[in-house]
């Protein structure tokens, strides 16, 4: 398993031997690839493939959690942006809070504000249910961290929201459409994080592949987030199977532990 990060305070954020592995799954099979590869955790996700994710069954929760591995459940009410009324707060706190009554050891949520970055105010509400249903539940702010850098938002200063809501992780692209487009400001936001936002993870996720883990070491990533899902012969490389390829989880799982050198996609 990818090695752990902790304080011994709390925070998952500490000496890092080695980044962690995540797993994107939608499925009680997905979470037992992920614990077969020595992933550190899975985000469990519907409609991956259709809508970038959205808020899973409570059923399908409960159905992951018993695999035994930690699962974070992915609450996002609908597909589309990151401002919500006060109705979907709403239905978002209270998926939070059923998730982890189900067995999820951690959530994962993004909200933005009306400036384009992280609302505070928001983020702080449901970080409060989270821990007031799991004390010790892991809140991951998810890609809406790149919105909020691609509409102009100050890095800086969105790490700094996350840490005074206190989010333990942030999965980003460096605001690019994947992490190779992304990969200076991956670099950049490690730099930031550690003045910023020091009990903030910084978890590349968007696009991985295998060719792409060395650079990620490189830039100095707490954690890589992949679905493992190869791309499609002939497309654009936006396009990818609908499920994950358990060889490729495999190597990427590896090559984390190797530093990602000497392996073949």
């Amino acid at each position: 398993m990818a090695g752990a990060l902790s304080t011994g305070q709390g925070s998952p954020l500490a000496a890092v031997s080695r980044p962690q592995l995540e797993l994107a799954v939608e499925n009680a099979d997905g979470v037992r690839l992920a614990a077969a590869v020595g992933a550190a955790r899975v985000e469990l996700c519907a409609a991956l493939a259709q809508t970038e994710g959205i808020t899973p069954s409570i059923g399908m929760v409960e159905q992951a959690c018993r695999v035994g591995l930690p699962v974070h459940v992915l609450v996002r009410p609908r597909p589309g942006n990151f401002t919500y009324s006060s109705a979907e707060l709403d239905v978002i706190e209270r998926d939070i809070a059923a998730a982890l009554a189900a067995g999820a050891a951690g959530v994962v949520v993004g909200v933005l504000g009306a400036d384009g970055g992280p609302d505070v105010t928001a983020l702080r509400r449901l970080v409060a249910r989270a821990r007031q249903s799991n004390p010790s539940a892991e809140i991951t702010f998810h890609r809406a961290f790149d919105a909020a850098l691609a509409a102009g938002v100050d890095p800086a200063g969105a790490l700094s929201r996350l840490q005074q809501a206190g989010v333990d992780r942030v999965l980003t692209s460096g605001g690019s459409p994947d992490c190779a487009a992304g990969l200076s400001v991956l670099g950049r936001l490690v730099v930031l994080g550690r003045t910023h936002a020091p009990s903030v993870q910084i978890m590349a996720g968007g696009g991985v592949t295998l060719d792409l883990v060395p650079s990620l070491l490189d830039a100095g990533v707490h954690a890589v987030h992949t679905s493992a899902r190869p791309r499609l012969t002939g497309s654009s490389g936006t396009n990818r199977a609908d499920a994950a390829d358990p060889k490729l989880a495999a190597r990427l799982a590896a090559a984390l532990t190797t530093g990602g050198r000497n392996h073949e996609y």
